[in-house]
């Protein structure tokens, strides 16, 4: 029946094989009705069915022939059987690490070190045979006093530094950014609010409404920056006020 089906189809054993991916040899022993290659009757089916699929009979159908042919469908199994759920699987016992010793070591470790210390002194140094344990006091000769090294403190230069102070009469969106492009502020400024921004050498501002802000650059207005609802761009340096 698979080889009729076969040859119908314009197949070759080959080509079949390659489509199910079952050995040329294990295809010619099942259309011989020969299947004791196949490993047992669970894998024979299996192949019947692939084999069945790709020269276009009933998968199904053909496998039920066989059942037919070959003592009836198997039998179902019981999963207990399969995979005996009884059966206690003994795992080695793991074991922590033992914290009680860890703790009582340096607890150990701890007293030796407080005896050293009240049986040799208050020195800088307490010697115990040949080792010597240095004190953490730290070693400075009598009446010199400690100092701390000074912070140092920013190099930048005020002459370059652009100071951008605005003030919404009403809300309004405002952006603002350095001269290598970091964002200062971006967002809206509420009616009221005054705020200030200082960067070096040059910051850029977007204003959404220029008729909605009064805007200073290094403590002088500036004038004629545009309307209500105009939106406008400039760049301000360090010197005065400049349009870009």
């Amino acid at each position: 029946m698979l080889r009729a089906a076969r040859q119908t189809a314009g197949l070759t054993i080959s080509q079949v094989s390659a489509a199910t991916r079952i050995r040329e040899a294990m295809i010619q022993c099942l259309e011989q009705d020969d299947y004791d290659q196949c490993g047992g009757a669970f894998y024979a089916r299996g192949h019947i069915r692939a084999v069945a699929r790709a020269v276009g009979l009933d998968p199904e159908a053909t496998v039920h022939l066989y059942d037919q042919q070959h003592g009836g469908a198997p039998q179902p199994m019981a999963a207990s059987a399969v995979f005996q759920t009884d059966r206690k699987i003994h795992l080695p016992e793991r074991r922590g690490p033992n914290w009680t010793m860890a703790l009582g070591v340096a607890l150990a470790i701890v007293m030796v070190f407080g005896m050293m210390r009240v049986l040799g002194g208050t020195g800088d140094q307490v010697r115990t045979g040949d080792v010597r344990v240095a004190s953490a006091r730290p070693s400075v000769p009598p009446n010199t006093p400690i100092t701390e090294t000074p912070r140092p403190t920013p190099s930048a230069s005020a002459k370059n530094t652009v100071t951008v102070r605005i003030k919404a009469k009403r809300s309004s969106y405002v952006s603002l950014h350095d001269a290598e492009g970091h964002k200062l502020f971006s967002g809206t400024l509420k009616a009221g609010k005054t705020s200030t921004w200082r960067a070096p050498e040059k910051v850029h501002v977007l204003l959404a409404d220029a008729g909605a802000v009064t805007v200073h650059v290094n403590g002088k207005r500036v004038k004629g920056l545009g309307g209500s609802g105009d939106v406008v761009r400039r760049a301000f340096g360090p010197q005065k006020p400049q349009e870009r």
